[in-house]
């Protein structure tokens, strides 16, 4: 795996949340790469387990823990485990989120009559679906941030990166739930920023634009392999006409975690979205 460019993380901690999906495992090697003891986290063991073998086989440093970012005690069994093999956290990097169908309007639009479909509409989101999404995304974020974070304070060179949407600019239709989620995220992320200031800890975040995952696979291609209607209209609206690539996101997360490159820079949010969020449609 070719990185654009290294810095230097020997001997740091590096706890990755979400790290059995595309991106984080994608993210966890990148930093392993650059000498970074890596704890890749994830409900699902086994997804975060293949990536840390990836990441020994390359001759790097990495470990995967089952954690349930939304139960506060399996987070910090998890914080005390990698305490003991790994030392203090140095970097915390937050990605464990995603949608639900329950949160998930059938259609892009109301229209007449769609009450009495059977199809979900905004009137019938299940709360529950809705809440889930929003637990997920925030407190998945928050709840390792109070764990982890605690190992960052009276420490130099320290630091969180948390991963927003594009929905967080403006929400894309369906998705309320986790368009709402990732807007609180960078709210959050600008919020820690201030907070942690005078500590020296920077937290930012980055906002990915289309990016083809597990998640969101079947959202974008049918079962042939054909695009859905979905991925054209994404496609349309994204300048450079293509999904990004998950080493697209290396620049921008290796920058934000150099302490040399990045130490002014706390509370922003970096868009890598192939020019989405400046294309007006016309």
């Amino acid at each position: 795996m070719k990185l654009p460019f290294k810095v230097d993380l020997t001997g740091k901690t590096v706890v990755v949340t979400g790290a059995g999906g595309v991106l984080c495992s994608s993210f966890s090697k990148a930093l392993a790469q650059c000498g970074a003891k890596v704890a890749l986290l994830d409900i699902n063991k086994e997804a975060a387990g293949k990536y840390a073998e990836d990441i020994r086989a390359a001759g790097g440093v990495g470990r995967a823990y089952e954690c349930d970012v939304l139960d506060r005690g399996s987070v910090e069994a998890v914080h005390r485990r990698v305490a003991e093999d790994f030392g203090k956290c140095d970097i915390l990097l937050n990605g464990a989120g995603g949608n639900n169908p329950r949160a998930t309007t059938t259609k892009e639009y109301y229209f007449e009559g769609d009450l009495d479909r059977d199809i979900v509409t905004f009137f019938n989101l299940d709360p529950k679906g809705v809440e889930f999404v929003f637990n997920l995304n925030f407190l998945g974020t928050l709840i390792p941030t109070q764990v982890f974070a605690q190992d960052m304070l009276g420490r130099k060179s320290c630091c969180i990166v948390n991963v927003s949407s594009m929905n967080a600019y403006t929400p894309l239709t369906k998705i309320p739930a986790y368009s709402g989620a990732k807007a609180a995220i960078s709210n959050f992320t600008q919020w820690l920023a201030v907070h942690f200031s005078r500590e020296g800890i920077r937290v930012n975040a980055i906002a990915p634009g289309f990016f083809v995952t597990i998640q969101n696979e079947k959202l974008l291609f049918n079962e042939d392999g054909t695009p859905t209607p979905r991925t054209n209209k994404i496609l349309a609206g994204t300048p450079m006409g293509r999904f990004g690539k998950s080493e697209e996101l290396y620049g921008a997360l290796l920058y934000l975690v150099s302490e040399e490159a990045a130490s002014f820079v706390t509370g922003i949010v970096i868009p890598v979205d192939g020019g989405f969020s400046a294309y007006s449609g016309v």
